[in-house]
């Protein structure tokens, strides 16, 4: 007798639900419009007192926030990320957005990839790693460890050039130029190295080796490379390359009159496989990597069924990550500028 009325009961729960979602929707659209117009009168009257300053479009405003809005929203219900990581995700990516749009699409590319890969194969990477998460649920250190040099790099950007996109011409905008580039060495650095961590333990059939002394080492240990994910480190680094490049075709005015932007795509893929191999370098020697015999993985710390393999516990992966990023960041733009066609 029953039956009929909690059938009913439920049915409306599910009708309040939606109703509840589709009101909170609009509430955070009409919030984001109002920011956004508020920003966009903000720079006006800036621009007002310092004639040196461009005001910001408000459909650049709006796009700005809305935008990595709805990607952090998404990724916090799909576990991508925790409350913390969202946060922290929220602002890389409204600072890259309004920057320039090319340094938005090479953030999402490496965020949409590398969690997409992160969930790929999630059985297997879960027996051979003892710190492994369902969905990768990052955090904000994980976040800014791999966000937070491009969103320094981007706010310098603002300062040199003021938000908009520009093509990489050496001869015309060097400091800018070199920003970018530097910053698409960062994120490529960090996609090439989630890339290698994430393809090579599930498709690769032979062991990893150590890069440092080349022996066969476990499955897990930091500093351990393999052929196959190496190849997948430059397919990252060159896949957000890719995503940089076609926002330049699509967003930049004038772009025929500038040197050729093609070798973005090949730097995007040589900056993901030397940071893979930098971050490897770095683990070797300065993360801890034992095999714990206890539960049969490979492990960052030392206990007593713990035989040692090789590092020494000073940086833990996330630091690896940074310093990975800064060194590739530093030093890549120096060498592409020697090398860029003209």
């Amino acid at each position: 007798m029953h039956g009929p009325s909690l059938s009913m009961d439920s049915e409306n729960d599910i009708l309040m639900k939606e109703s509840i979602n589709m009101m909170i929707d609009m509430i955070v659209l009409c919030a984001t419009l109002a920011l956004s117009l508020f920003f966009w009168i903000l720079s006006l009257t800036m621009s007002t007192f310092y004639g040196t300053l461009q005001p910001v479009s408000p459909w650049r405003w709006l796009f700005s926030i809305l935008v990595p809005l709805t990607v952090t929203m998404r990724a916090l219900k799909r576990r991508s990320l925790d409350r913390s990581g969202a946060l922290a995700a929220l602002l890389v990516g409204f600072v890259l957005t309004m920057a320039n749009y090319s340094f938005f699409s090479t953030l999402l590319a490496f965020f949409i990839t590398s969690s997409r890969l992160t969930r790929w194969g999630g059985a297997q990477k879960k027996k051979i790693d003892a710190e492994y998460k369902e969905g990768g649920q990052r955090n904000w250190v994980q976040v800014f460890c791999n966000g937070g040099v491009p969103t320094e790099l981007a706010l310098l950007y603002m300062i040199e050039v003021g938000p908009g996109e520009i093509p990489i011409d050496f001869n015309k905008q060097y400091s800018a130029s070199w920003m970018c580039l530097s910053l698409l060495g960062a994120l490529a650095c960090s996609t090439g190295d989630t890339w290698a961590s994430e393809v090579g333990p599930v498709l690769s059939r032979s062991k990893p080796r150590l890069i440092t002394t080349w022996k066969e080492v476990p499955t897990g240990t930091n500093g351990g490379v393999t052929p196959i994910g190496l190849v997948a480190s430059f397919l990252g680094g060159a896949a957000v390359g890719v995503a940089y490049f076609v926002t330049q075709l699509l967003t930049v005015r004038d772009l025929h009159l500038a040197d050729p932007q093609w070798p973005i795509v090949v730097y995007g893929g040589v900056a993901g496989l030397l940071g893979s191999m930098l971050d490897s370098f770095l683990g070797a020697h300065m993360q801890y990597s034992g095999f714990d015999a206890s539960i049969g993985k490979v492990v960052s710390y030392s206990s007593a069924t713990t035989q040692w393999i090789c590092g020494k516990p000073i940086l833990d992966n996330n630091a690896v990550n940074l310093f990975s990023s800064v060194l590739i960041a530093l030093i890549l733009p120096g060498l592409a500028w020697g090398a860029w066609p003209r």
